[in-house]
């Protein structure tokens, strides 16, 4: 099992969970976090760090939130590594929350 980033993160993009993670397995895109399934030793550490509560084991994954499992083994590839905290995106505690925001991911 692993844990993923799901949709809650778009646009909010907080890096609060990237600084408990013991192994790296955080990436970093314009508005979107993704952990790297292939890094993810399921520490459980980022899951209460996350203030838009976006972290799911995958196990525990919502239904509607299933497709971020390949969306965050697709980027984990390509985004580069985060593991030192930055500010959230400037507007995202108006993003917190709001459902689908898919349609704003940018890659």
């Amino acid at each position: 099992m692993t844990y993923v980033v799901a949709e809650n993160c778009i646009r909010c993009k907080y890096t609060d969970c990237v600084t408990v993670c013991p192994v790296d397995a955080f990436h970093e895109g314009p508005n979107f976090l993704v952990i790297n399934p292939e890094e993810c030793i399921d520490c459980d550490l980022c899951v209460p760090e996350c203030p838009a509560e976006a972290i799911f084991a995958e196990d525990d994954l919502p239904a509607d939130q299933q497709p971020f499992v390949e969306i965050n083994a697709e980027l984990a590839k390509i985004w580069p590594v985060i593991n030192e905290q930055k500010e959230p995106l400037p507007d995202a505690e108006e993003w917190n929350g709001v459902k689908g925001k898919l349609r704003y991911l940018e890659k």
